[in-house]
């Protein structure tokens, strides 16, 4: 039986295009799979096609997704595909396709036997850990012009889950929250709206250009935090628990270690 691998683009809209396509080709679904890029070994008896997104075909099917299943199953699919794991098209492809095979649609995520579901969970889960995390690790530094800047390497594509907390809490801030791995900017200026900025820029020289307060500020901070810790209940192992090493790249606190 031949087997066709639909070529998407490492983004939401780029699979959901994929999902689009693959219930257009009218064949049976175990036949159909969708990867992201091109496989290093090309399967026998495998037609490979690629794919370019669409945002008309994604918005139709993301419609569809929240309403035959709600707006937590979408919201779990979203956190999902910000993950950096190679099979989450695939999961999330024979997920959709779980779902209208389902009486109760709606309690799609809950049908954990299902190893796609299953896979779409776990991976929905640990963006929204991560997610969680920043939330509370994440460190704003006031620049020369004013506006507070934050660097962030977060192992899965979250930014878009986590600016919208600090846009409500800092509405009448100029910030920047800036995704090194992948370059992205979130850029809220003061009272309006944020958005993201792709690539590299002129502009990444000034987003290290700390004004003398922060300086001042930061340096105290960090005295403050050495001096209070009792060195006889020091406990590192509780310690990486409760406060992984990979975020104290970014904090203020352990930058002067």
């Amino acid at each position: 039986m031949e087997e066709y691998y639909l070529i998407c683009e490492d983004s939401l809209e780029g699979i959901f295009t994929g999902i689009y396509d693959a219930y257009l080709m009218k064949k049976s679904h175990e036949q159909i799979h969708i990867c992201l890029g091109e496989e290093e070994n090309l399967r026998l008896f495998a037609v490979y096609e690629q794919r370019i997104p669409d945002e008309q075909k994604a918005a139709k099917v993301a419609r569809t997704i929240e309403r035959e299943f709600g707006v937590e199953t979408y919201l779990a699919i979203c956190r999902a595909l910000a993950s950096p794991e190679a099979d989450k098209g695939e999961a999330v492809y024979k997920t959709v396709v779980a779902g209208f095979r389902m009486g109760n649609r709606k309690a799609l995520m809950g049908n954990l036997a299902d190893p796609y579901v299953h896979r779409v969970f776990e991976l929905a889960r640990f963006t929204a850990n991560e997610a969680h995390f920043h939330v509370e690790f994440l460190r704003f530094q006031e620049l020369e012009n004013g506006i507070l800047y934050s660097a962030i390497g977060p192992k899965n594509n979250l930014i878009t889950f986590i600016v919208p907390h600090f846009a409500d809490r800092l509405p009448l801030e100029d910030f920047v929250i800036h995704d090194e791995i992948r370059n992205i900017y979130a850029l809220h200026p003061a009272g309006k709206d944020w958005y993201l900025v792709y690539g590299k820029g002129k502009a990444e020289e000034l987003f290290h250009c700390f004004s003398e307060g922060e300086k001042a500020y930061s340096e105290l901070f960090c005295k403050f935090f050495h001096t209070i810790a009792i060195k006889e209940r020091t406990n590192g192992v509780l310690q990486r628990n409760m406060l992984p090493l990979r975020y104290r790249k970014y904090m203020t606190e352990f930058q002067s270690l």
